[in-house]
């Protein structure tokens, strides 16, 4: 059975679908990544599988209880660490007294662990907390219990790079450990580096759902050239290159192909700078599914 089922799930606010007839699984053990732009309707399916908002049609189960079923969700919800997408704290107390608090309702078997890798300052009011400290307490007081299943809406917003790296190297130890996670993120580049399957969503409808290997594939990786010359789009007759510009000696462009044949067309001319990055998660929008319906 899998730990998250969705199958038709819809939510409608007047006309506007945020949610349109969903269908995708989350197996045991696996990472899953919720990718879209900001609007797409990512939180609104999360905070359906949690339970705070019911769908219009069609239903969702997480460990097999139905999300419509508020007394048997409750059961499930004491295996999930549920993280918001704009966590909110009480503005007055400290970090360690809402982790007391945390700990009476569900315990916190872990808190002391995921302090040593998350460091807000705990003896100081929350209002005063930068949005990095506030995203790190609530990552804590979230997992602190050892759920089974991670829940997270945007969860690396407001984390400073090596706190981001941290972040990604719990997940997959929590992986490693069988643990099974789901989390929305509009940043193709951090799902690369954790998950094992994606689902894309755009205006409310699932696009695809794919391992990430297959979808980084067909995404492709932005380059920047700088050459000694002009670069022209006809000196690159090579399969990949998508929305090829130039200005000066500067080139631009996505590519999709095989970097052996990219050099080897460019083994000719002197080159100054190459760079090589993912692109935006609008670009493989544009690129890849702008024409669906």
């Amino acid at each position: 059975m899998a730990v998250i089922e969705v199958r038709g799930l819809t939510k409608a606010y007047g006309d506007t679908l945020a949610n349109d007839h969903l269908d995708f699984s989350i197996e045991a053990g696996e990472i899953f990544g919720y990718l879209g732009p900001n609007g797409a309707g990512k939180s609104t399916t999360i905070r359906q599988l949690m339970g705070f908002q019911a769908p219009t049609e069609g239903t969702a189960t997480v460990f097999g209880h139905d999300v419509r079923d508020d007394r048997a969700l409750r059961q499930a919800k004491a295996r999930i660490g549920f993280l918001p997408g704009e966590p909110a704290f009480t503005p007055a107390v400290t970090g360690r007294e809402l982790l007391a608090y945390q700990a009476e309702l569900k315990g916190d078997e872990r808190r002391d662990e995921l302090l040593d890798l998350f460091t807000p300052p705990l003896d100081r009011p929350i209002r005063e907390y930068s949005t990095g400290n506030k995203q790190m307490l609530a990552i804590v007081q979230a997992f602190m219990h050892d759920p089974d299943l991670l829940i997270m809406d945007e969860p690396t917003s407001g984390l400073d790079p090596l706190k981001q790296e941290a972040f990604h190297e719990f997940l997959r130890a929590e992986r490693a450990c069988g643990k099974t996670v789901f989390f929305s993120s509009h940043i193709l580049g951090e799902v690369r580096r954790v998950c094992d399957r994606v689902g894309i969503i755009r205006d409310g409808r699932l696009i695809t759902v794919e391992q990430v290997d297959e979808l980084l594939a067909r995404g492709g990786k932005q380059v920047r050239l700088h050459a000694e010359a002009p670069l022209s789009e006809a000196e690159f007759d090579v399969e990949g290159v998508v929305g090829f510009e130039t200005e000066g000696r500067e080139a631009r462009f996505t590519f999709t192909g095989d970097y052996n044949d990219l050099f080897a067309a460019l083994a000719d001319r002197r080159i100054v700078d190459v760079e090589i990055d993912e692109p935006p998660i609008e670009e493989v929008f544009m690129h890849f599914y702008g024409g669906e319906d």
